[in-house]
């Protein structure tokens, strides 16, 4: 019975909700029976828990990335299948893109949460924090965040975009000359390897991220007043993440079958870190190596999310049609059938090009608002409740791109 429960609690999955809970329980206490000074001192030095995780995972995506991208595009062989992978991947993501921003919008205006809405003090600091980095959003930005200037700076600054342009490259230049360059992909084969066994030693700091996490946010938010005040919007988000989620698993069951309730056990665990964390970044290397336990090959998982990562954020997608249609309900504007549509077009196409932004999915709702006339500082509106909203974003980001994987690898054999 004790092997039993100490098995139980070692499992990640159980550490991660029971730090969940925690971390909710412990910033409502200190919410409720301290003051504001305090509340917000606690609440920078617990997030820095959160930090020093999401850190110890930012330090072995660049070279995770490199390695086994180049080892699995070396193991295809040659540009053709490169070619068809790619082909499908895209396939799939626009795919995917264009039907989350539908259920965004078909929400939206279906419940009009924006209409009528009172609000409760919004910070207006941090709505012009937001907006100023729209400045920079630009055909000519697009183009400078694909393709890297320098690969080391890339590493640095971990574009995931820019290193798989680079490591394609790589890759496909070691395919083509055969086996001179054989003892250097063994050497990264044998790196990636050694970077995925650190990923188990990274992982088991996560539930004192998450935990550090939500106490910092449950310490400094008042979530009565939170959810009385955006109730609707809220709900109708849900239910649109809810509509989206189902839509997913149907589309996973009829690809993978019975696999798909194995593959939902695999990725507990990174669902509930980026869950928790509102990072799907976070989870990058536990959802590679758990996808490769699925049984997907590990040439397509490591071609198949970098580039999911930045083209297929199927809960961000889904959002930035409901958020920003929300801001133009609450600023009392109609906007017409065709003028969504229109909208939509441009956000399938102008958030490709942020990945790894800070608050990205802000940024492009924000400049999509000044694209169509919409006040750019109705951002201020969903930022009290942007944090709760990026939970399950990012879950939904982290289920997006594991069925897309699976399913490609499935359709590669």
């Amino acid at each position: 019975m004790e092997t039993v429960k100490k098995s139980w609690l070692s499992n990640l999955t159980v550490q991660i909700f029971i730090a969940l809970i925690l971390g909710m329980g412990l910033g409502v206490y200190i919410h409720d029976n301290t003051s504001t000074s305090f509340a917000t001192s606690f609440s920078g030095y617990i997030k820095m828990l959160a930090t020093i995780f999401i850190r110890l995972v930012q330090m072995i995506i660049a070279p995770l990335v490199f390695t086994t991208l180049v080892v699995g595009i070396a193991k295809l062989g040659d540009l053709k299948s490169v070619g068809r992978i790619g082909g499908r991947a895209m396939g799939w993501f626009f795919s995917a893109s264009l039907i989350s921003l539908l259920i965004g919008m078909f929400w939206v205006n279906f419940f009009e949460p924006g209409v009528g809405i009172q609000l409760i003090d919004v910070d207006h600091e941090a709505a012009q924090e937001v907006t100023q980095k729209t400045q920079d959003f630009s055909a000519q930005h697009f183009i400078e965040h694909i393709i890297p200037k320098s690969i080391f700076e890339a590493m640095a600054t971990n574009e995931i975009l820019q290193i798989v342009v680079f490591s394609i490259f790589f890759g496909l230049a070691a395919a083509s000359m055969g086996s001179y360059t054989e003892p250097v992909i063994k050497v990264l084969d044998k790196v990636a390897h050694i970077i995925l066994k650190m990923v188990n030693y990274v992982m088991k700091f996560a539930p004192f991220g998450v935990f550090g996490a939500i106490a910092a946010v449950f310490a400094t938010k008042d979530l009565g007043d939170l959810l009385f005040t955006y109730t609707k919007f809220l709900a109708a988000f849900l239910v649109g993440i809810g509509s989206l989620w189902l839509l997913l698993l149907v589309v996973g069951y009829l690809f993978l079958r019975h696999r798909l309730k194995e593959l939902l056990q695999r990725i507990t665990s990174p669902l509930a870190i980026a869950f928790g964390t509102t990072s799907s970044e976070a989870v990058f290397p536990k959802l590679t190596e758990e996808l490769e336990r699925f049984g997907v090959k590990d040439r397509i998982v490591s071609f198949m999310l970098p580039l999911g990562y930045s083209f297929n954020l199927d809960g961000s997608m889904m959002y930035m049609t409901f958020a920003s249609l929300f801001i133009a309900q609450a600023s009392g504007m109609h906007i017409d059938l065709p003028t969504q549509m229109t909208m939509l077009l441009v956000l399938m196409l102008t958030s490709k090009g942020i990945a790894g932004v800070p608050r990205a999915s802000l940024v492009v709702v924000a400049a999509t608002c000044g694209m169509f006339d919409i006040p750019v500082e109705g951002i201020a509106l969903i930022l009290p409740i942007d944090h709760f909203c990026d939970m399950f974003r990012s879950a939904t980001n982290v289920l997006g791109n594991a069925l897309a994987t699976s399913v490609v690898g499935k359709w590669e054999k």
